[in-house]
């Protein structure tokens, strides 16, 4: 693959990441959380995790990746999951039981939903033409057992994630809005 210069490295990235949101807003809409979509990802757009986005942007993978490469670890990562809530990664703790070590704690339900339209976002951001409703269920899979996840997460991510493959966005969009309540967390 030809390098590319600058230019197309900063447009590329800047694009990506705005696709990427403007997608999550549209999703977060349908799912009745509008405010969370317009927050996502915001700290994107900040000196830490932009400039390495735009160092490291290849067009079809994440910037993070070219960093930890480079490092071992990404800072812009570091710093994007220290802010945004909708990434289970911020919701990792010790438990009061020091033999259990780190432990997913629940997440509230709104960050859940936004976590779910995260990933069809970037499902279809990553695979454009080629995406279907399997996508983000199939990416969930293949990376599960790294995650730390706290089992009613789990279990409502899971369950939306195989309703979207399974019954498609309408009716799992329609399910949200009717059966979830996102305003009394982490109960659902």
């Amino acid at each position: 693959m030809e390098k590319r210069n600058f230019f197309q490295r900063l447009t590329g990235h800047f694009f990506t990441i705005t696709r990427h949101r403007h997608q999550v807003i549209k999703h977060c809409k349908k799912a009745g959380i509008l405010w969370q979509g317009l927050r996502h990802d915001l700290s994107k757009y900040t000196p830490t995790e932009f400039i390495p986005g735009v160092k490291f942007y290849t067009g079809h993978r994440s910037p993070n990746e070219g960093e930890r490469e480079v490092f071992g670890y990404s800072k812009a990562w570091m710093h994007h999951k220290g802010r945004n809530r909708h990434h289970f990664e911020y919701w990792i703790d010790f438990t009061l039981n020091p033999d259990e070590g780190l432990q997913g704690m629940p997440m509230p339900t709104r960050y859940v939903l936004e976590m779910f339209c995260d990933r069809i976002a970037a499902s279809k951001n990553y695979n454009r033409k080629n995406y279907d409703d399997s996508f983000p269920l199939a990416y969930y899979e293949k990376n599960k057992s790294h995650y730390i996840l706290h089992k009613d997460t789990k279990e409502l991510l899971e369950r939306l994630l195989h309703m979207l493959a399974d019954e498609g966005e309408d009716k799992t969009f329609a399910y949200i809005r009717k059966n979830i309540d996102w305003k009394h967390s982490p109960k659902w």
